[in-house]
């Protein structure tokens, strides 16, 4: 019998209390599609939230976005994003990542992901918040560091702030801002594939049932009507 993990803020007090003013917890979704892009959430917190008289408190419902149903995500999506002090969802194309491969366009969406999420924030360009220099961390999901790899690189986006980033396997299990980015990116993308599979020129591949993941149906239909613009033509199809 399994036993469910209630994501805490554990990591995000201990940060804390190294002095950083703003966490960022990540996670993607999207990787192992054989269409569409790949996603990575982003969940900022400001870390003066987590003290004081009404400290900040693990969201109802949060968890492993893979341990939820879709109806389930889908119900506290819009509670996700207000608990949030600000949030984003970056995307890499299914082009980008067949010219890039599927690490780099990682880093390239989270990097997207963060600099969108700072910005909401308030933070300017110059790196300030309320006219004062901050410091960021990031809680990546899984054991590579894939967003400091692309920083500074030729096509990933300027960040106000770049984030000391802390890697953690199975951070959304364990870490409430991992996982309100989880179900976040989750949604954000679910809802899209079921939008484009809507297409007539998409309707064959039942990306409303799989999201362009690898299911009997649709390399069936990638077999008999071969793959689509938003398909990724480096990934093993069929």
């Amino acid at each position: 019998m399994s036993v469910s993990v209630v994501p805490t803020l554990d990591m995000e007090r201990a940060i804390a209390a190294s002095g950083y003013d703003v966490i960022v917890g990540f996670d993607e979704v999207g990787r192992g599609s054989l269409a569409g892009p790949v996603m990575v959430g982003a969940a900022a917190i400001r870390t003066r939230d987590l003290a004081g008289p009404s400290p900040l408190q693990v969201p109802d419902g949060v968890a492993d976005s893979k341990m939820l149903t879709e109806h389930r995500r889908e119900a506290i999506f819009e509670e996700l994003k207000s608990w949030c002090a600000s949030w984003a969802v970056g995307s890499a194309s299914n082009t980008e990542i067949d010219d890039w491969g599927i690490s780099y366009a990682l880093g390239v969406a989270a990097l997207r992901a963060l600099s969108e999420a700072e910005t909401r924030l308030g933070i300017d360009g110059n790196g300030l918040l309320d006219g004062r220099p901050v410091k960021v961390r990031a809680i990546l999901d899984g054991p590579n560091d894939y967003i400091t790899k692309a920083l500074n690189t030729f096509d990933a986006p300027d960040v106000p702030v770049p984030a000391e980033v802390s890697t953690k396997v199975k951070g959304d299990r364990y870490c409430a801002t991992v996982a309100t980015a989880a179900v976040i990116a989750k949604v954000t993308r679910d809802r899209l594939m079921v939008e484009l599979g809507a297409q007539p020129q998409y309707e064959p591949y039942e990306w409303a049932h799989n999201k362009g993941y690898g299911s009997a149906a649709h390399r069936d239909a990638i077999a008999e009507f071969g793959p689509s613009d938003l398909h990724r033509l480096s990934w093993h199809l069929v």
